[in-house]
C-alpha cells in the first residue's frame, strides 16, 4: 500500500490503530430510538446498513458496552433516523446521554417508538433477528414504515462530523 500509511495485525496492542484506520471510511450518522421500560431512549449510531429490499430489512450495530445495549437488543420495535448536517447537536445528545428527548421535536409512532422529527430519512422497524457480533450485535430490522426528509446528510470520518457537499 502507497501513501506512508503502516501495515500492522489488529489486536490489544493495535487497537487505537485499527479504530483509527475504520474512521477512514466515512458513514452517515443515525439515531435510532425505541420506548423503555424509563420511557424513550435513543442512540447513536454509524454502523447502518441495507440488507434487503424483498423483504425489506435493514441492520445496525448496538455495542455490547452501552448502557443501553440490553434496551435496544430487546426491543421488539425501534426507528433509525438518517440525520442532516444541522442535527449533529442531536446525534451529539444521543452519544452521551440516550433519554435526551426534552427539547426536541418528535412524536409517538403506532407502536410508541419516538419518532424524531425533520430527519432525512426514517426506518420504522420490528426487530427481525439479533445476531452475535463479537463486541457488538447486529441487529435485523423488518422495515415497516419509511418517510424521508430534504437536506444535506450528516457524515462522520477520521473522529468527526463532516457536512456531504451537494
Amino acid at each position: 500500500m502507497s501513501g506512508g500509511g503502516e501495515e500492522f495485525v489488529p489486536g490489544p496492542d493495535t487497537a487505537r490503530a485499527f479504530r483509527d484506520a475504520l474512521g477512514q471510511f466515512a458513514t452517515g450518522v443515525t439515531v435510532v430510538t425505541t420506548q423503555s421500560p424509563v420511557g424513550p431512549l435513543g442512540i447513536t449510531a454509524n454502523s447502518f446498513a441495507s440488507v434487503s429490499l424483498d423483504p425489506p430489512l435493514v441492520l445496525w450495530s448496538p455495542a455490547r458496552a452501552s448502557r443501553r445495549f440490553d434496551a435496544f437488543v430487546e426491543a421488539e420495535h425501534f426507528a433509525i433516523h438518517v440525520m442532516s448536517s444541522e442535527q449533529a447537536h442531536l446525534s451529539d445528545g444521543f452519544v452521551r446521554d440516550g433519554l435526551r428527548f426534552d427539547h426536541l421535536d418528535w412524536i409517538e409512532g403506532a407502536d410508541g417508538t419516538p419518532l424524531i422529527e425533520g430527519c432525512l430519512a426514517r426506518f420504522e422497524c420490528r426487530r427481525h433477528a439479533v445476531h452475535d457480533g463479537g463486541d457488538h450485535a447486529i441487529v435485523l430490522g423488518r422495515v415497516l414504515r419509511v418517510s424521508t426528509g430534504v437536506g444535506t446528510p450528516l457524515v462522520f470520518a477520521a473522529g468527526q462530523y463532516r457536512a456531504l457537499a451537494r
